[in-house]
């Protein structure tokens, strides 16, 4: 089955390197990512990300030496590996934060939060609500200040999701080994914000979780 054993290795020592050059823990590595290839960040709101495309390139290289060092059953292999090193990652970071992991790293957070916006008095005041759900694998309770960031921001672009930490941070305390559904809704001051939106719904919000060692974003 296989006709090149060094190649072979070779292949899987590129797949290592390809994987740790973007994995997605303790952050979100995809945040503010306009176009992806696999778990590389191609393009965000600066143009190319050159590490982003390097890690794409030897990805492709390790596909094209893989597929070179098998005699027999070359496009299931490829396939295997493939679904393999893209479930990997999510296993990994499970087991780690099921076991190892305490304070912030332990907190994980599907994706799916929203949050909606409507403005109440213009320019003044805006009302803001948003519900997201943060799972703590832990055995120990954690307290984690939330804040919201937008995705894609830049100084010219009108404020959204972060429009909600004028009213914050937000302490939260997620109990050992559970989910909690988190709920917040704000009377917004705006009037020192000149770039921001007057009504509208986000969905797949990003958030900044903070404890007293670290940070991350998700």
């Amino acid at each position: 089955m296989i006709k090149n054993k060094a190649g072979f290795i070779v292949s899987f020592i590129v797949f290592a390197i390809c994987m740790t050059l973007f994995f997605p823990f303790p952050n979100d590595v995809l945040n503010n990512a306009n176009f992806t290839f696999m778990s590389f960040p191609i393009q965000n709101q600066d143009g190319y990300v050159l590490l982003g495309v390097f890690g794409a390139v030897l990805f492709i290289g390790a596909i094209i030496l893989l597929f070179n060092s098998l005699e027999k059953y070359r496009f299931r292999t490829v396939f295997a590996v493939v679904i393999v090193y893209m479930v990997l990652p999510s296993l990994l970071i499970i087991a780690y934060q099921e076991t190892l992991a305490t304070g912030v790293s332990a907190i994980s957070y599907d994706g799916n939060g929203q949050c909606s916006f409507e403005a109440i008095t213009e320019n003044e005041v805006m009302g803001g609500e948003c519900d997201l759900v943060l799972h703590n694998h832990s055995n120990e309770a954690v307290t984690v200040e939330l804040e919201f960031t937008d995705s894609l921001f830049r100084e010219d672009d009108m404020r959204m999701t972060s429009l909600m930490n004028l009213a914050g941070p937000y302490q939260i305390t997620i109990d050992a080994n559970s989910q909690q559904s988190i709920h917040l809704e704000e009377l917004l001051d705006i009037s020192d914000v000149s770039n921001h939106v007057h009504s509208g719904e986000a969905f797949g919000i990003h958030i900044k979780v903070v404890d007293s060692e670290k940070s991350r974003i998700l």
